[in-house]
């Protein structure tokens, strides 16, 4: 197995429950731009797992990053806690989260996923269906395109501030580009509906944000989201903003210690 990174937060000397962390694209487990940085504080009373998923942050290389594939890390990493763990996925970690629950619900104590990239629990729905036409008529990034133009495209391009493009980051950006689709999986929406632990859906609001932004990535995001937690019968929480564990921090880690108590 190739050894992952995995930052460890914890303030209560191994006793407090574990919670795993699986981040989106563009980033890392501990980023303050885009990780989960601002939930640091949640290390008082549990023991934080931040994973670097493949080709990110300070994780090994790989050709291709792929779904399946994190959720068998995220798999192998719920067996070594003793009693399995709280499971909380962003973006694309938040599919790779929901795999790896289907795979083993015995090893989660509780499921979060924010704003997951889960587009075949929302295959009907019309923003979801303009985005698969978007994408199938796509010709795909060209190889011309260094990682930080297609940074600056997907953040300055849709009316965003660009983050600092220093080597890890750029990293992340060039696994980000060649990334398995994550339209191509089939998430397990009947296993997550009856496993006996809880759900949490978590979704911005994404009224400030950018028009093209909030086109091409909020309104099918949040039509994944209330899709996942109808057919989950998990709870949704609409966050104000499109960023929400960073933009809104105070709220989601709140969210996130009464779930977990």
């Amino acid at each position: 197995m190739t050894a992952l990174r995995v930052t460890v937060w914890d303030e209560t000397s191994g006793e407090g429950a574990p919670a795993i962390f699986a981040h989106n694209i563009f980033t890392w487990g501990n980023d303050e731009a885009y990780g989960f940085a601002a939930q640091r504080s949640l290390a008082d009373r549990y023991r934080l797992l931040l994973v670097d998923r493949r080709g990110y942050g300070r994780s090994p290389d790989t050709a291709r990053s792929d779904f399946d594939t994190d959720a068998d890390d995220l798999v192998d990493l719920l067996t070594q806690q003793d009693a399995g763990a709280h499971l909380v996925g962003h973006g694309n970690g938040g599919l790779a989260a929901m795999l790896a629950a289907g795979r083993r619900p015995d090893l989660v104590r509780s499921l979060t996923l924010i704003q997951p990239a889960a587009f075949s629990a929302a295959a009907d729905h019309p923003v979801v269906e303009a985005m698969f036409h978007r994408v199938r008529d796509s010709a795909g990034v060209p190889d011309s395109v260094t990682p930080e133009q297609y940074l600056r495209a997907s953040t300055e391009g849709l009316g965003m501030a660009m983050p600092e493009p220093t080597p890890q980051r750029l990293r992340s950006v060039a696994t980000s580009m060649r990334e398995r689709p994550v339209w191509e999986a089939t998430v397990p929406l009947k296993p997550l509906q009856a496993a006996p632990w809880p759900t949490l859906v978590i979704c911005g609001t994404w009224q400030d944000a950018p028009e093209m932004y909030r086109t091409y990535a909020g309104e099918p995001l949040i039509a994944c989201a209330e899709a996942v937690a109808d057919a989950t019968g998990g709870r949704l929480l609409r966050v104000d903003g499109y960023y929400p564990h960073t933009q809104q921090p105070a709220v989601v880690n709140a969210a996130l210690r009464e779930l977990w108590g």
